[in-house]
């Protein structure tokens, strides 16, 4: 046998083998989810759901950024006019 040859088979090895691993990778996720009461046919129901989430999370995160930045413009407001009301009184005397 020659180098080419001998790479040959240890290719074909080395697919099954990684085909059998993905077999006992599917196998080992279809029992876990079945464990948590999630079968097959649910996938396209459980995507959906998951979608929600992820829109849920997005919205509320904007919803916290939109906060954030309405709290720094209020105290920087409150300040602005504390300064100001205080240059107009320090003006008026």
């Amino acid at each position: 046998m020659n180098q080419d040859e001998i790479r040959a088979v240890i290719h074909e090895v080395l697919a099954e083998q990684r085909q059998d691993q993905d077999q006992v990778a599917l196998r080992t996720m279809a029992v876990i989810l079945s464990a948590f009461g999630i079968e097959d046919e649910d996938r396209k129901e459980i995507r959906a759901d998951f979608t929600h989430l992820r829109k849920w999370r997005k919205s509320v995160e904007q919803a916290q950024s939109y906060t954030f930045k309405a709290v720094i413009t209020v105290i920087a407001t409150g300040f602005v006019g504390a300064v100001w009301l205080g240059i107009k009184t320090a003006l008026g005397k």
